[in-house]
C-alpha cells in the first residue's frame, strides 16, 4: 500500500520498471539520473519529481542520496479531494507531463519522509491514517513551491480523473465514450464537458491520447509485436493500429522504436 526505499550512492536501477503505484523521488544531496518512459532527467538536490502508475522508469544512477515514496491508489484516495489533491496542478500526470519540482523547503521534505519511513517500519497503532495525512501534506508542499515558482493553479474535477483511471483499465476493451459514461454514472455530453475544460479535447480524443501513451510504452519496454500490441490495446486489426498511431505521432510503430532506441 505504502513503502519507502532509499538509495545511496549507486547504480539505481538494472533496468526501467513498471509499478502499479503512484511514486514520487526526492533528491536530499548529490544528483541522480532518471528515465520515465522515453524521457531522461537529471534530478539534483532539493528537487522532487512525481511519476503516474503504470509509467515506465528507472532510476539509472545515485550520485548523493535519494527517497522514493511509493503508495497505491486505493491506499491514498478515500474521497474525491484525495482524488483531486494527488492530481492537482499536473502531479502524477497521466498525459507524461513530467517535471523535475524545486522545493524551498527541502528540511521539511526530508524530516517528513523519515516520519513516514518509521511508521511504515513501526506500524504503530492507526499508522495508515497518520503516513496518508504526512503523505498529503508533501503533495501540498508540492504544490506550493510549483505556484511559488510561477505555475498556474490547476485544480482537476474528480470524475475527470476516475475517466482517465478507467480509460487505462479498460485499454483492451475499446470501450466508447458512451460506456464509460454509464461505467461512471454521468453522461456522455458531461464527459465531453469536463475533457473539453481540462484538456481542450473531446472525451474520445483524450481516449486517444491514452492509448497513445500506453502504445509508445508498450513498444519501448515490453517484448511484444506490433501485432500483439494492437490485440492489448483493443485493435482487432494490427493494419488499423499502425495507421492509428502513425496518425497520431507522424511515424509506424516500427519507426517509431528504431528513433527512440537510436536517441
Amino acid at each position: 500500500m505504502i513503502e519507502i526505499k532509499k538509495y545511496s550512492h549507486q547504480s539505481g536501477h538494472s533496468e526501467p520498471r513498471r509499478v502499479i503505484r503512484y511514486t514520487l523521488f526526492w533528491c536530499q544531496s548529490g544528483n541522480a539520473e532518471i528515465l520515465i518512459d522515453e524521457n531522461i532527467f537529471i534530478m539534483t538536490a532539493g528537487q522532487v519529481v512525481t511519476i503516474t502508475s503504470g509509467q515506465f522508469h528507472q532510476l539509472k544512477s545515485v550520485k548523493g542520496e535519494v527517497t522514493a515514496l511509493e503508495f497505491t491508489l486505493d491506499y491514498f484516495c478515500k474521497s474525491d479531494n484525495d482524488i483531486e489533491l494527488i492530481f492537482h496542478n499536473g502531479l502524477f500526470c497521466h498525459f507524461g507531463m513530467n517535471e523535475m519540482i524545486a522545493i524551498q523547503n527541502p528540511s521539511f521534505f526530508t524530516e517528513t519522509l523519515n516520519v513516514i519511513e518509521k511508521e511504515i517500519q513501526e506500524q504503530p497503532y492507526q499508522y495508515l491514517i497518520s503516513t496518508h495525512s504526512m503523505v498529503e501534506l508533501l503533495l501540498v508542499e508540492i504544490n506550493r513551491n510549483k505556484i511559488a515558482n510561477g505555475d498556474e493553479i490547476w485544480k482537476p474535477d474528480a470524475l475527470f480523473l476516475k475517466f482517465l483511471e478507467s480509460v487505462r483499465d479498460h485499454f483492451q476493451d475499446n470501450y466508447q465514450v458512451s460506456h464509460f459514461a454509464n461505467l461512471l454514472g454521468t453522461t456522455e455530453a458531461k464527459l465531453n464537458e469536463i475533457s473539453k475544460l481540462h484538456t481542450n479535447k473531446t472525451a474520445q480524443n483524450v481516449i486517444y491520447s491514452l492509448t497513445i501513451s500506453e502504445a509508445k510504452r508498450l513498444l519501448l519496454y515490453e517484448k511484444l509485436t506490433v501485432k500483439e500490441i494492437a490485440y492489448q490495446l483493443g485493435f482487432n486489426d494490427p493494419f488499423y493500429f499502425s495507421n492509428f498511431f502513425k496518425k497520431h505521432t507522424s511515424r509506424s510503430p516500427k519507426e517509431y522504436q528504431k528513433a527512440v532506441k537510436e536517441m
